[in-house]
């Protein structure tokens, strides 16, 4: 059975890389649509007829005032909020003990609030809780988190009071959220420190035995992750790759008596994964 050779898989490794996608937040109750989306944004969806937070966030809102609160929100309830199921800790569970690095496109700091070691995170897209100059004039972020909160608790009728409305602290211009989008994302001194981390912490692994662990990748962004994780299976033979995702998990040929396939929802395979490993749920 594929989750028991996972678990034994767990269990041998010297090292454990994590790559982390969007399946992975969605399990933990992130979802962008459906009753979560009509709870928070009921007025923005009369109003404009939005179908989820993903596209809604494209949307050229006719002022700052209202551009800022609907992603005042959209930033609150994806960073600021616990996550709804505790599948982000089910996973340190699974690798507090171990040498892990975790590489995520995900921009929620999920991580971080389960309490991962910062350390061992590498946060490629970017971070709803930081901004940054939209030109951008200069390569440093800002954290959000007091004023997001702000223009949630003095937004009315679907705006922001204007003296709330955020600007560079350099050039005066406007800011935008630090995420990967186009050539004008933000890669601050920190990114930079994470990427040196994670680069040496693969080279310094890579004739080891190895578990490349792909937890929810989708078909956006492979090369983040997805395909270096393949590559260097290929090239290391003590290495196993493991992917779990839910109706998006598959491996190649070449590697296919190295690969752990599991086509299911991430949280119910960690929870299976916790029973095996005997955790008492608390």
């Amino acid at each position: 059975m594929e989750i028991e050779k996972l678990h034994k898989a767990l269990c041998e490794a010297d090292a454990i890389v994590v790559g982390a996608g969007a399946g992975l937040s969605t399990s933990a109750g992130f979802t962008y649509s459906g009753e979560r989306f009509q709870q928070h944004f009921a007025d923005f969806i009369e109003k404009y007829g939005f179908t989820d937070m993903y596209s809604a966030g494209f949307y050229p809102f006719p002022t700052e005032e209202e551009h800022w609160a609907y992603w005042s929100r959209h930033i609150y309830y994806n960073r600021y909020v616990p996550a709804p199921k505790p599948v982000y800790d089910n996973l340190l569970k699974l690798l507090k003990d171990k040498d892990y690095f975790v590489i995520t496109t995900n921009v929620d700091h999920q991580f971080q609030k389960a309490g991962f070691d910062k350390q061992r995170l590498f946060y490629t897209q970017g971070d709803y809780g930081l901004f940054q100059c939209a030109k951008p004039c200069h390569q440093k972020t800002y954290d959000n988190e007091e004023l997001v909160k702000r223009m949630i608790a003095e937004q009315m009728d679907m705006r922001i009071p204007s003296e709330l409305i955020p600007r560079c602290p350099v050039c005066g211009g406007p800011i935008k959220v630090n995420l990967r989008a186009d050539e004008t994302f933000v890669e601050d001194e920190g990114w930079h420190t994470a990427s040196e981390r994670y680069t040496e912490f693969i080279r310094r692994h890579k004739d080891g035995k190895v578990l490349f662990l792909d937890l929810g990748s989708g078909g956006n962004t492979p090369v983040i992750f997805k395909i270096p994780f393949i590559r260097w299976t290929m090239q290391n033979p003590n290495a196993t790759y493991a992917t779990v995702n839910l109706g998006e998990a598959f491996t190649v040929d070449q590697i296919a008596d190295r690969s752990i396939v599991i086509n299911g929802d991430i949280g119910e395979v960690l929870e299976k994964l916790r029973m095996m490993n005997g955790w008492v749920r608390m």
